[in-house]
């Protein structure tokens, strides 16, 4: 078991960020707009909730609620809470059409929380900042799923390559398939 909240709570403070008015902006995502990236965000939310508390996974969402600055950290304060509970980590669930363990699917949830917090940090051009364990848990994620991932049927592109002595965070997510140096462009 690990905690998921200082990621999730990592996310809720980018959240408070996103001007209104970028929600078009591009991310480092390539196909995805800033307001695509929260759609995604408030869907993987959700899934991982109901799926720690062994829930019928609710729909995805096809838009952004109007309330979505409330709602959306609320809903990431609700995800940790659910995989504290000792029950979250036993048993099978699906996660992006793939079965697999309770354990396995926290350390999707965290990849999630991590990436996509990466992501919507550079999207809007402020610091990501993720401790230690989770950046632990991503490791182990790449690790457990590595195989699905290096098949190109996993959630990433092709591996960037990165600096040498880049950082552990850019060595991460130029594993997703990101580029460390994105940064947003201005309008």
């Amino acid at each position: 078991m690990f905690d998921l909240d200082p990621a999730a709570s990592e996310l809720a403070r980018l959240l408070a960020g996103v001007p209104d008015d970028r929600l078009d902006a591009p991310t480092p995502c390539i196909e995805w707009s800033l307001g695509d990236l929260l759609l995604h965000i408030d869907g993987f939310t959700a899934t991982f909730t109901a799926n720690a508390r062994k829930e019928p996974t609710p729909p995805w969402p096809v838009a952004l609620s109007d309330g979505w600055r409330e709602s959306m950290p609320r809903r990431l304060a609700e995800l940790a809470a659910a995989w504290r509970e000792e029950t979250a980590w036993h048993g099978r669930v699906s996660a992006g059409g793939i079965e697999m363990s309770a354990d396995d699917n926290a350390l999707v949830a965290l990849e999630e929380l991590v990436v996509h917090g990466w992501d919507l940090a550079r999207a809007t051009g402020r610091p990501l900042r993720v401790d230690d364990a989770s950046l632990s848990g991503v490791e182990r994620f790449q690790e457990v799923f590595g195989e699905l991932i290096a098949s190109g049927r996993g959630p990433y592109g092709p591996a960037v390559p990165v600096a040498h002595g880049a950082s552990r965070l850019d060595r991460l997510v130029g594993r997703a398939g990101r580029e460390p140096a994105w940064v947003a462009i201005s309008r």
